[in-house]
């Protein structure tokens, strides 16, 4: 695509000047102002990536080709008759019943008789672009297979746009390539297998928000605005049915401003944004003949930087423009490279858009006061990233700690779990009276003076509750247990040791507590204490969700040797759970499994197989709350989310 200042040609300088001052080591990279993306795809490989634009069209063009591992499989399409959707949608008939909008005000079909695209291509691009939402409202497409297609269909638009390179304004007459055959572009997907997250935000308002190694910045030079360049894509990527105005057609834009367009914002506006940066390393992209001088920024960067860090380094302009005249004597391209000192606070995000990558961090879901080994609070920021956005019935046939179903949101949710001790406590916690709870809580630790140096009252207290079994007691006991932790005998009875000098029912833990029974009363909750292949799937459709975080099948929890009281996880159930799925599979259910293929140089060859048919997704693993946790960490280890959708 022809877009005003894109990098394609200045890639390989950017590589190699990234590699000259950024150093190994790094992890993320931000490209804050990604336009059409091209940076980004070009540095997925090597990090994972972050990519923003305040056009929604670039957001999808990033979407696309960044949050996608590989080219959609569209199996859901396939599965409703559309073998491959490219050709239905370039090659079908087009229905007389068809959205007309981009037809009547940008083709000479309208009254206005605009001359932007024929009107053959028009009525195409219309019949595409509401095929694909129709398509998406009836869950048929993926998120990841709606932004590949509507991706494909705006990328495709330039070939036949009757413009000299933006949509300023159309040619009054004919360019011989608006006249051929409208085709979508197939774009290519790389893999990275890391989480990429796309956002459509103001730029300033997202960098409060983020973080990571290397920030990207690549912002508007001059006072061009982008939407009015680009209003004709942007309308197709939303399909909003806009008003517009003029004898170009050109939508509103009042939000679409960027603040790097208007000299008496833009050094504000960098300087912000330069301050607010969470990234260690930063590197920008500007021009010579831009709003800021080269002083400004360096000033600029220095304040807000290590001085001594800053560096420009200057490209001729012809190096990277190829033929283009140069329109003074010496034009340049600059590159800055700063390094930061000091990096202020992240908030959480709330996006303008309604994106699945905009999950808030550990800290911000409910975490469960219960300290269940394998627990996924760490974790839920990238899993629930990767979760459906819309649930009917939710199904948990491993609950553990609840962490997971106490921040899901579903229209019924089942949990379910072998350890019929936990799923009572959490029962209780979700129907008793908080007042009740807590006051027997704050009765027993009196009466059996609890606290991290009375070693002989826990004793003591375990004995009691091993004779009673009361839930709230078994909470009270694990909160002066070692780690926390819930464990049990062949007995059953409950036989963690005392947790000296470290355990208590604290402020936070009772903080905790009242936020996890809140949380419970807010969700249509049923409860199970089943074996999972017990649990019955014929009610579950396609817009139902299945999560499994069972036993590990090579990994050393203590829940999986048969020696606490349920049954031990073996083959036979790792083989069972799988074809537990691939029959929800044939009824359409989605499922999401964690697990771990491999671990100490041993690989779940079961898993690795199996989950050739499905979609895998690598997981930075963090967990502090395993006995094995040191051995997890010092082993390579590979856990990952599996997902049919």
């Amino acid at each position: 695509m022809r877009y005003i200042g894109c990098k394609i040609n200045l890639l390989p300088e950017i590589k190699g000047f990234v590699a000259a001052h950024c150093g190994g080591g790094n992890a993320v990279f931000c490209d804050l102002f990604a336009g059409t993306g091209a940076v980004s795809r070009f540095f997925k490989p090597d990090y994972q990536i972050i990519a923003n634009d305040l056009l929604y069209f670039s957001y999808v063009l990033a979407a696309a080709t960044l949050e996608n591992q590989e080219i959609p499989s569209f199996e859901t399409l396939n599965k409703h008759g559309v073998a491959d959707p490219f050709v239905y949608l370039e090659t079908t008939k087009i229905p007389a019943k068809t959205a007309t909008f981009i037809t009547e005000t940008y083709s000479p079909a309208g009254k206005n008789g605009r001359m932007y695209l024929t009107e053959e291509n028009a009525r195409r691009i219309d019949f595409i672009r509401s095929r694909i939402e129709e398509w998406h409202s009836e869950k048929r497409l993926t998120r990841g297979e709606y932004n590949y297609l509507l991706a494909a269909l705006i990328e495709g638009i330039p070939f036949v746009s009757n413009i000299t390179g933006t949509y300023g304004a159309y040619l009054k007459h004919w360019d011989k390539r608006a006249f051929k055959k409208f085709e979508m572009q197939r774009l290519p997907v790389v893999g990275n297998g890391k989480i990429n997250k796309c956002f459509n935000e103001n730029a300033n308002e997202l960098i409060r928000h983020i973080e990571g190694d290397i920030l990207y910045l690549d912002p508007p030079y001059n006072t061009r605005q982008y939407l009015p360049n680009y209003h004709l894509l942007e309308t197709v990527a939303r399909y909003d049915n806009p008003t517009v105005n003029g004898v170009t057609g050109m939508r509103k834009y009042l939000h679409g401003k960027s603040d790097f367009c208007l000299s008496t914002k833009v050094e504000e506006s960098f300087s912000t944004l330069v301050k607010e940066a969470r990234f260690r390393h930063i590197v920008l992209s500007y021009s010579d003949d831009g709003l800021l001088s080269a002083e400004q920024i360096s000033q600029i960067l220095k304040t807000h930087c290590k001085a001594e860090s800053v560096v420009l380094h200057k490209i001729p302009y012809n190096r990277y423009k190829g033929k283009i005249e140069q329109t003074k004597s010496e034009h340049n391209e600059f590159l800055f490279y700063a390094e930061k000192t000091c990096l202020a606070p992240c908030r959480p995000i709330q996006s303008s858009v309604n994106l699945t990558s905009n999950i808030p961090a550990a800290r911000d879901f409910i975490k469960s006061p219960m300290n269940y080994i394998g627990g996924k609070h760490r974790l839920l920021p990238q899993i629930f990233n990767l979760f459906p956005t819309q649930i009917g019935t939710f199904l948990e046939p491993f609950a553990g700690g609840f962490n997971v179903s106490v921040n899901m949101t579903a229209n019924k949710m089942r949990c379910n779990d072998m350890n019929y001790k936990v799923v009572e406590l959490v029962r209780l916690f979700r129907y008793a009276d908080a007042n009740f709870v807590l006051n027997r809580i704050e009765e027993k630790i009196r009466e059996y003076k609890l606290s991290p140096q009375n070693e002989k009252g826990y004793n003591a207290f375990r004995d009691y509750y091993n004779a009673t079994g009361d839930p709230v007691d078994l909470f009270t006991l694990s909160c002066f247990s070692f780690n926390y932790q819930f464990r049990f005998n062949s007995k059953l009875e409950y036989n963690n040791p005392f947790g000296r000098n470290r355990s208590s029912f604290s402020q936070s833990t009772k903080t905790k507590l009242i936020a996890f029974m809140k949380a419970l009363r807010e969700k249509n909750l049923e409860f199970y204490t089943r074996d999972f292949r017990e649990l019955p799937t014929d009610d579950l459709g396609g817009n139902d969700f299945i999560y499994c975080d069972p036993p590990y099948l090579i990994t050393l929890g203590s829940y999986n040797d048969g020696k606490r009281g349920f049954r031990n996880w073996s083959e036979t159930e790792e083989k069972d759970l799988l074809a537990y799925l691939d029959n929800a599979n044939k009824q359409n259910i989605r499922f999401a499994l964690s697990n771990v293929i491999t671990h100490n140089n041993r690989t779940n060859e079961f898993l690795a197989i199996w989950s050739r048919n499905y979609k895998v997704h690598f997981i930075k693993s963090n967990y502090s709350n395993c006995s094995y946790n040191k051995k997890m960490r010092e082993t390579k280890t590979q856990e990952v989310l599996i997902t049919n959708y």
